[in-house]
């Protein structure tokens, strides 16, 4: 049996806890759902808002501060929250791809310094991070031995080193300036270690984003091809191909179901960046073709998203104490009502720790969306 393109989103939404909040620690929500985008700090605490039952962001905050979850950057080149035990392994896998994006850049190469100076310096600015330090440290640190060229070592460095962010307070646990710290982790990983890792990885994809292709994973991470499906040959038995509705090879992990085509989908209130429109290959599942301009700015900024029956919807952002819904089409009176509810509660949370969440991209919004209907919900 071929799978339709609603099977595919609800799919999605389902392994992403979309259609249903379920009752899980934050860590193995975490873990569920592969990886949390954390670009933003707000991010993660709403995030699994949408996916948790009784989300308490206390527990969020815990979670960083024990190193439970940890925020580093790994898949496309961002950041984000993953469970403590999966870093190792999904940072052997992007390893050389977090590596070449930073030591082919024209930043780093200006310096006319080699990729083994950078790669030198990583045992020691792992011993230096053994405790937190802020960035203005590290670079006063490795001007040491680089002089001028500090900065963009740094930011080469910080880009692959095993580093972590850690929590430095504020209302999402982490503020300006940034703080590192050092993985538990041998800096450098072998070529089996990254085989290894990318198979995990991948593994730990499907069962948070399947079925999906070679070229969905791709998007997701910015993995190569050849690394793609070397993982997919190792990986043997565990993955299975099914049919989908298009041309691309689709692929699952053995004995995964997917929803029946008729299963509901609850509205949500999606925050910037989330991984549910991300981890697909363009346009995505949940991302109707002729709103992605609008989701999507000419920068990259994604903005914060409604769900209604499982398709993007319009747009959300703080506003006059609460939050304003802008839909992009009509909506029916029980779609305004379930999104209504969410608003109500999500303004609720967001007044016991940042009403103007996303404050800095409110700009987005001053030439207005074309034909849409907004309103105003107050917590």
């Amino acid at each position: 049996m071929s799978l339709t393109v609603r099977q595919l989103a609800l799919s999605t939404l389902d392994r992403q806890l979309l259609l249903e909040r379920r009752c899980l620690d934050v860590a193995e929500a975490v873990r569920r759902v592969c990886a949390v985008q954390a670009q933003t700090p707000a991010s993660p605490y709403l995030a699994l808002w949408n996916r948790l039952r009784d989300f308490a962001p206390e527990d969020l905050d815990a979670a960083f501060a024990d190193r439970r979850i940890v925020k580093a950057t790994l898949m496309r080149i961002t950041l984000h929250a993953v469970h403590a035990e999966d870093y190792a392994p999904y940072h052997a896998a992007m390893l050389s791809t977090l590596r070449a994006s930073r030591l082919y850049d024209r930043r780093f190469t200006s310096t006319e310094l080699t990729h083994t100076d950078a790669d030198a310096l990583l045992p020691k600015l792992v011993g230096f991070l053994v405790r937190p330090r802020t960035g203005a440290e590290v670079e006063e640190e490795v001007t040491r031995r680089f002089g001028g060229h500090a900065h963009r070592v740094w930011w080469a460095l910080r880009t692959y080193a095993p580093i972590h962010h850690v929590p430095t307070g504020g209302p999402w646990s982490f503020t300006q300036p940034n703080a590192y710290l050092a993985s538990p982790m041998a800096p450098g990983s072998a070529p089996q270690d990254a085989a290894a890792g990318a198979q995990r990885l991948l593994l730990a994809y499907l069962r948070a984003f399947g079925p999906a292709s070679a070229q969905d994973f791709a998007r997701f991470t910015l993995l190569g091809r050849p690394v793609i499906t070397q993982a997919l040959h190792e990986l043997g038995d565990q993955v299975v191909r099914v049919t989908g509705p298009g041309r691309a090879a689709l692929f699952d992990l053995a004995g995964a179901t997917v929803p029946a085509e008729d299963t509901p989908a609850p509205p949500r209130l999606l925050p910037m960046w989330d991984s549910t429109l991300l981890a697909h290959a363009v346009p995505g599942r949940v991302v109707p073709q002729e709103y992605r301009p609008l989701v999507v700015r000419r920068n990259g900024d994604m903005l914060p998203c409604l769900l209604v029956d499982g398709q993007v919807a319009g747009v959300w952002r703080a506003a006059d104490g609460g939050l304003e819904l802008t839909a992009f089409r009509k909506l029916d009176k029980a779609a305004w009502q379930g999104l209504t509810e969410e608003a109500e509660k999500l303004s609720a949370l967001l007044a016991d720790r940042d009403p103007a969440v996303y404050r800095r991209y409110g700009h987005w919004w001053d030439k207005g969306f074309p034909g849409a209907e907004s309103v105003i919900v107050k917590g």
